[in-house]
């Protein structure tokens, strides 16, 4: 399932124009993102919890000529999904 799929199945189950269904994403993903880049989880009950977790920088390999190669810390997405959430997909 792709955006314009969620839309669609958004604005159907809701009984809502595919345009307000498109607003109503777009203002969750604005909204877990910021709340993410300040550094804070963004939790919903029964489905999951996404927070921001730091990766420590580390030496790697390049596949094609085996030279070491450092990597870059970075800050990265993780989410866990809740009970309800496992319960449904298992």
């Amino acid at each position: 399932m792709n955006k314009s799929d969620l839309i669609d199945a958004m604005a159907a189950d809701a009984g809502i124009s595919k345009a307000a269904a498109k607003s109503a994403l777009d203002s969750l993903t604005e909204n877990v993102t910021n709340t993410l880049k300040k550094g804070e989880k963004v939790s919903l009950v029964g489905w999951g919890t996404w927070s921001v977790s730091q990766r420590a920088a580390r030496t790697g390999r390049n596949p094609q000529t085996g030279a070491e190669i450092q990597i870059a810390a970075k800050n990265v997405v993780k989410f866990k999904a809740g009970a309800g959430f496992s319960g449904a997909v298992n």
